[in-house]
This record gives C-alpha cells, sequence and structure tokens, in this order.
C-alpha cells in the first residue's frame, strides 16, 4: 500500500475496485464503514455485487475484464472536465500527452458499451473522484489476476496520478495483500526477477553487492517464474521443485495440467504446516512450525513490520522455516550459521536500504513501516510526498483488451472465482478449524435467478460445469449477486475447485494467471 490502513477512515473518496473487502480484509473495510459514518462517498465496481456494495454511494457491476476501459472513461471524463489536477500533472509527471491522446478514444458512452456500465454513472465516479480533498483506491485480486493485470494496476496509478490523488494522507493506491507476509516475502526477494529491497538482479552493481554480503557467485539472469517451473518440469528443464508453504495443485489454473507437471518431477520436496493435496504429490515432505511456533517478523500489506514472537515450541518433529532452509544450505555445502531470527533482520538491515533502520530493539510495539533507511529514522506512513521513487510518475497509454478467453456457443457462461469470509485460500487452515468449517461446509456456485430458471434448476441442486480444461460438480446458490451469463465460484473447496476450469493464460509481464475470467457451460446433473 502507498498509504496506511488507519488513513482510509479519514478518506473523503473511497475507490474499491476488484476487492471483496468485507470478507478477505475486514479489519480493512471496518475503515472503510468509519470513513462513510463521517461523510465520505464510497464508490464500488464489481462484477459481482457483494457485500460492501450495500453500503456504497453508488455501485457498478463492470463487465469481467474490462477494467482498463472502465478506468479509461473515467478518466477520460475528468479530462473533458477540467477536473485534473494540473499542477500535480505539470510539476510530478511525465509522458501526459501520449496517455491523454489514448484516453480521448474513451468518452463514457464508449466506455459503457465495453463495460456494461451506464454513461451517466461513469460520469458520477469521476465526480466524487477527482472533486475530493483525499480520495483513496483500494484493489485486490479482482484487478491483478488477468492477462491485463499488469495493465490494470498501472490504470489505477494514471487515474491517482491525473487527479493529485498520491502522496497525502488518506490518497493513494492501495493493494490489499492476501496474507500475513505476502509482503515481506516480496521484500525480501521471493521473486524472480529480484534480490531483497526490489534490487534488479540483472543490475551489476546489485549482483556485486550480493556476492559480497554472501560470499557467492550469482546469475546476472531473472530466475523462473511459476508458469515456467511447471512448463519446465514437462519439457525435463526443470528437474526438481521445492514447494514452501504453497498449495499449487488447488490454488493454480488448470488443475490437471499442475498436477501432471509436478508428477513429472524427479524430486518434489514440500514444506508446510499441513499435508496439502501438493504435498501429497511430494517425494519428501518437511513440516514446517506455524507462526505460533517460531519467532521472527511478518511484513503486512501497509509496509508495517511487526514481530512475531512464538508462543509454543514447534510441535512433533516440525522446525521454524528458517533453520530448515539453514540446514539444507549447509548439507550443499553453502555454510550458514545464524543463530536467531534477530541475526538475519541484521543481515536483511545490511543489503535492504528500505529496512536498514529497522532492528529488533525498534519493533517493540506498533512496528515500523519502510522505508526506514537509518535507526534515526522514524518509518513512512505514506509514500511518494514529495517525489516518485523514480523521479517523476509515468504515465501510461493503455488501450482496454479483452480477456484471453470468450463466451460462445459452447461454452455459453462467464465464470470468476474468489473467497468467503469464513476460508483463506485453499483452505489448508481454516479447514482445519471445526469453528471455521462449520461456517461453510461445501463449496457452490452462485447463478442468477434468470439462468436457474433457464437450466431447470434450484437452490442446493447439483449442476455439472464444464471448461475447455476439465469439469466439476457443484451445488447451486441461487442469487442475485450475478448478473445473467455470470457465474461465481470459491476456491477453497478441493471436492468442488473451480481451478480444474480456470484458464492459465497469463499476463506477459506479471505472469499472473487469469483466474478471474473464464468461459464455462452448465448442465443440471443426472
Amino acid at each position: 500500500m502507498t498509504n496506511s490502513v488507519s488513513e482510509i477512515a479519514d478518506a473523503d473518496c473511497i475507490l474499491v475496485i476488484g476487492s471483496n473487502t468485507t470478507s478477505s480484509h475486514p479489519l480493512v473495510a471496518a475503515r472503510v464503514f468509519v470513513a462513510k459514518q463521517k461523510g465520505a462517498k464510497l464508490i464500488v465496481a464489481d462484477p459481482r455485487r457483494i457485500p460492501l456494495a450495500s453500503e456504497a454511494d453508488l455501485y457498478v457491476r463492470q463487465n469481467l475484464g474490462t477494467d482498463v476501459a472502465l478506468l479509461n472513461g473515467i478518466m477520460n471524463v475528468i479530462i473533458e472536465n477540467g477536473w485534473a489536477d494540473d499542477a500535480f500533472v505539470s510539476e510530478r509527471t511525465e509522458n501526459f500527452e501520449a496517455f491523454k491522446e489514448t484516453v480521448s478514444q474513451y468518452p463514457p458512452e464508449k466506455a459503457s458499451e465495453i463495460t456494461g456500465v451506464a454513461a451517466e454513472d461513469i460520469i458520477r465516479i469521476a465526480e466524487y473522484y477527482s472533486k475530493a480533498e483525499a480520495a483513496t483506491i483500494l484493489y485486490c485480486m479482482g484487478i491483478t489476476q488477468h492477462t491485463t493485470g499488469v495493465d490494470n494496476v498501472k490504470s489505477l496509478a494514471n487515474l491517482a496520478m491525473l487527479t493529485g490523488q498520491i502522496g497525502r494522507p488518506s490518497t493513494g493506491v492501495n493493494p490489499l495483500r492476501g496474507q500475513n507476509n505476502v509482503q515481506g516475502a516480496c521484500d525480501m526477494g521471493a521473486l524472480p526477477n529480484v534480490y531483497p529491497g526490489y534490487q534488479a538482479v540483472t543490475m551489476l552493481d546489485n549482483q556485486q553487492k550480493f556476492e559480497s554480503a554472501w560470499g557467492a557467485r550469482l546469475s546476472d539472469q531473472m530466475g523462473l517464474t511459476l508458469p515456467d517451473m511447471l512448463s519446465g518440469l514437462l519439457d525435463g528443464s526443470v528437474r526438481a521443485l521445492y514447494v514452501m508453504g504453497e498449495n499449487p495443485v488447488q490454488s493454480d489454473p488448470d488443475t490437471r495440467h499442475v498436477q501432471k507437471a509436478l508428477e513429472a518431477a524427479e524430486l518434489l520436496v514440500v514444506q508446510d504446516i499441513f499435508l496439502t493435496p501438493t504435498a501429497e504429490l511430494a517425494h519428501v515432505v518437511l513440516p514446517g512450525a506455524s507462526y505460533a511456533e517460531k519467532d521472527g517478523t511478518f511484513t503486512n500489506t501497509e509496509r508495517r513490520v511487526l514481530r512475531v514472537r512464538k508462543s509454543i515450541d514447534p510441535v512433533g518433529d516440525s522446525r521454524p522455516d528458517w533453520e530448515i532452509i539453514q540446514e539444507i544450505s549447509n548439507r550443499f555445502g553453502y555454510a550458514m550459521s545464524f543463530d536467531s531470527p534477530e541475526a538475519i533482520m541484521e543481515e536483511i538491515r545490511t543489503v535492504t536500504p528500505s529496512y536498514g533502520g529497522i532492528t529488533y530493539e525498534r519493533l517493540e510495539g506498533e512496528g515500523i513501516q519502510w522505508p526506514c533507511p537509518d535507526v534515526d529514522h522514524p518509518g513512512t506512513p505514506y509514500l511518494h510526498k514529495e517525489t516518485f521513487a523514480r523521479g517523476k510518475g509515468l504515465f501510461h497509454a493503455i488501450e482496454y483488451q479483452p480477456p484471453a478467453e470468450i463466451v460462445d456457443e459452447e461454452f455459453p457462461f462467464w465464470l470468476t472465482t474468489g473467497r468467503l469470509y469464513a476460508h483463506y485460500h485453499t483452505a489448508t487452515m481454516t479447514r482445519n478449524s471445526p469453528t471455521l468449517d462449520t461456517e461453510v461446509k461445501e463449496g457452490f456456485l452462485e447463478i442468477s435467478p434468470q439462468d436457474a430458471e433457464m437450466l431447470g434448476v434450484g437452490p442446493g441442486e447439483v449442476v455439472k460445469v464444464g471448461s475447455r480444461r476439465g469439469e466439476i460438480s457443484a451445488k447451486t446458490m441461487v442469487t442475485d449477486r450475478v448478473a445473467k451469463g455470470l457465474v461465481f465460484m470459491p476456491f477453497h473447496f478441493l471436492e468442488s475447485n473451480p481451478n480444474v476450469l480456470t484458464n492459465p493464460a497469463h499476463d506477459p509481464i506479471a505472469k499472473i494467471p487469469e483466474f478471474k475470467v473464464c468461459a464455462v457451460k452448465l448442465e443440471k446433473a443426472a
């Protein structure tokens, strides 16, 4: 997040797009409700009528995969009505003219044709957002999990820069991370193209810096993304895979392809706290310790580094992840001699400029938000106050591109997927919690009343759902949360896993799959 969670409560306008905030981020949603009580305008844009829509001043239901067209339409209105922050654009950004030319091709009427959102609603969003004193954007995987995910995010950045709604409290572009340490994992270089602190592996200075710190020769080539790893397993260019805290058999698209790839591995190692469907395929399973069984830090969605303290000793043969990794490294001949997570943090400080001032001693209490370059720095509640990291903010001229797969006569329904309030991700943990499992015990297919009537199915009846990749069965939930022609399924349940159906086509830059859009057919089960 560019800004802090607490700042949301003081925003004058909140645009929530591609985020089912009350279900997936309830503590963030609580701040949204506070802002609403203070008089903030709340705009919700989502193809599915999520619970937050009932609180919105304006709810719009865009067609799947049309976010770029919607945002271009909003920005067209802002420019045409003179609602842009001209001073901010002039002083702090570049490439505006090329961006403006592209956006000029998306008047609200054209954007409406593409998105299904009424032109007058596009105009209202533009006015609410641009005229607010402090407007903030909240988004999640409904924006990113598309073949145009990077374009979607860049379009949100364009909107914030166009209106000067960034670099101040209660503004910004704020991705809501899906797990307690996703941000921390990325910060520490768990990406194929960067070292810790987002320092590019392709830059010689960075390579030499980390070679010196780690006493090892390092490659200047980017690593493989997950789709490349799976393809490599199938063609033999990748022979072994180490999976840590991930369950791709259930969470990745086109499940049969994923399972086939993992079964082709000469060595599959899985390190986790439960025996997941992925771990069941492994040659070796390494039992990791849960958050309650280890010390360390997590970095949350607002860049806040927080201490984690052990409550109980690891159960059975399980060990903290860092101890397992260190022992494997030592057995491979690369010596590591850390004696505690604090010692690891001390190394992190020396090689990661944004963490330079973060010590265990300073983490007593509420934690520190990076960047925090030295021990006298208080941390950074919001980013881009006076300048952007690259200097001037770069506008991107982005054209709308349709989803990789569209409906046709054989597959006439759009399918989108997501989470439920009671479960997390592949439910490895939550279905092991009797209280949470009781809340929602099985998967389902949300279908509109019109489509249910057309298929001749009632609530709770079983339908077969098929795509170009596979077929599953699920009970129906007849609801107006989805529009005619659209169905929704949660992906927490292995026995009715929509990722058997989803499309592995991915964004060309981020390589994130298009989980949120695929074409399916429905048939009442015998």
